[in-house]
């Protein structure tokens, strides 16, 4: 059994990379792992201030829910990073969220990672910035990450309508194979 700690930082609960959030979460208690969601949209997660404290203490000087979250991240076997693609990368909640894993972000250790990028655009090719913009936070930045899968949510735009493409029978799949 694994942890399974999803970060959604779509700003539409029920939108499209929120829906396979879901799904993936679906798949994951399905074959018996505990699987948690964070919905950045409810939190309150101040931006990086970029004073440096936390460089020698490991802890930020803001009091907010980021903590807490580093904590989830931290315990988990499995992190999985989803984001709506408006602009050819992350959106600002996910880029916030990254930013303020800095103070334990080398405390985030061998674990297993799935991105989840939902766009309007058709070509999966326009989401490289995105999965490149993954991968500079897991791949270069984390001690020994695994990079266990990517789901391409392209073609979407109002909400829902995720749920009629092979992405989201595939992000149950994938999280059913944790």
């Amino acid at each position: 059994m694994k942890n399974v700690l999803i970060i959604s930082a779509s700003p539409r609960k029920n939108g499209n990379s929120d829906i396979l959030c879901d799904r993936f979460m679906e798949g994951a208690l399905d074959s018996g792992n505990n699987a948690e969601k964070v919905f950045l949209g409810d939190k309150n997660i101040g931006y990086c201030k970029g004073c440096g404290v936390c460089n020698s203490t490991h802890k930020c000087v803001q009091d907010d829910d980021m903590n807490e979250i580093l904590d989830k991240m931290v315990n988990a076997d499995v992190i999985v990073l989803a984001t709506p693609v408006y602009f050819y990368s992350v959106c600002a909640q996910m880029k916030t969220f990254i930013d303020r894993t800095v103070p334990r972000y080398t405390k985030i250790s061998n674990k297993d990672f799935y991105y989840i990028m939902t766009a309007a655009d058709t070509n999966k090719d326009s989401l490289k910035r995105t999965v490149e913009t993954f991968r500079g936070f897991t791949l270069d930045c984390l001690d020994n990450p695994n990079e266990s899968g990517i789901i391409y949510g392209i073609g979407v735009w109002g909400k829902g309508e995720i749920e009629k493409t092979s992405a989201y029978d595939q992000a149950y799949e994938m999280g059913k194979n944790v």
